[in-house]
């Protein structure tokens, strides 16, 4: 297990290697001054998932993204609701546009009828998203199949560990879509995940060709009882995820979803976000 402090210790001081090596070895060589290597991009985004928000309304949000230099989002309905006018959604978009923020799907959206369905993907296209994060009865799947077929966009299932006996980790969600259009798949709930008593790591490697979208956070415990905290501070391996994102070729958006301290999350999302950033740059 990679602790935060463990993390830390062995990062600082192979960065420091890392670093002073090469340019040493290449200045003795060559006599001039090394070039740094280019470090190659990654194909995942950071992004945010719009239930980190439920207390505070759509400007309040967008400034807090802007503090935390994130400039994609998931968008719930508490922010643009499901009967909203073209005008409405053409206003909303202005607003993230002027933040220089994208709104890259919806949801998740619950949906416990046909009705609720035509409603959820209906609202998709008015926004001009392609991709939906749903929660649906099992029932339903059959028809989301055809649904998917129709405006061929993906619908990602979201996770809710063992507190909802319906999709409670990854590989429930993927028992009941396999038969169905590959435009079905997952939107991978890390902590969630983890606190079923799965691996996220091992599971996005097995599921990584369902996998559409994915909520990224640490818990306490790999258990009911295990709760958001900041991240690196969890039982979570976050380096490890990060180098299985690299592996599986994972290019959908990371969206940081934050549960603790709801009312005032600034402080625990930027160091959440600092810290995957951290894992990020000096694991590449």
């Amino acid at each position: 297990m990679t602790t935060r402090r463990n993390f830390i210790k062995k990062t600082g001081a192979g960065l420091l290697a890392a670093s002073i090596a090469p340019m040493v070895l290449s200045k003795e060589l060559s006599g001039k001054e090394p070039v740094k290597a280019q470090k190659k991009e990654d194909l995942f985004k950071l992004a945010m998932a719009g239930y980190s928000f439920v207390n505070f309304d759509l400007d309040q949000s967008l400034k807090m993204m802007q503090r935390m230099d994130l400039h994609y989002l998931c968008i719930k309905d508490f922010h643009l609701p499901l009967n909203s006018t073209d005008e409405q959604i053409a206003a909303f978009h202005a607003k993230l546009k002027e933040k220089n923020v994208t709104g890259y799907g919806v949801g998740p959206i619950y949906m416990k009828s046909e009705g609720e369905v035509d409603k959820g993907f209906a609202y998709a296209k008015r926004v001009g998203v392609n991709l939906i994060v749903g929660v649906p009865n099992y029932e339903l799947l059959p028809y989301i199949d055809k649904k998917v077929k129709e405006y061929d966009y993906h619908y990602a299932i979201h996770i809710h560990g063992p507190d909802i006996k319906q999709y409670p980790n990854a590989k429930d969600v993927i028992d009941h879509v396999k038969d169905l259009d590959p435009r079905i798949g997952l939107c991978l709930d890390i902590g969630h995940d983890t606190r079923d008593g799965f691996d996220p790591s091992e599971d996005l490697k097995k599921y990584h060709s369902r996998v559409f979208d994915m909520h990224i956070k640490d818990v306490t415990a790999a258990s009911k009882a295990g709760r958001t905290c900041e991240m690196g501070r969890g039982i979570i391996d976050i380096p490890k995820f990060v180098k299985t994102l690299r592996k599986v070729k994972y290019s959908g958006a990371c969206s940081l979803e934050f549960e603790k301290d709801m009312k005032d999350p600034l402080a625990g999302l930027a160091e959440s976000i600092g810290y995957f950033k951290g894992v990020v740059d000096s694991t590449k």
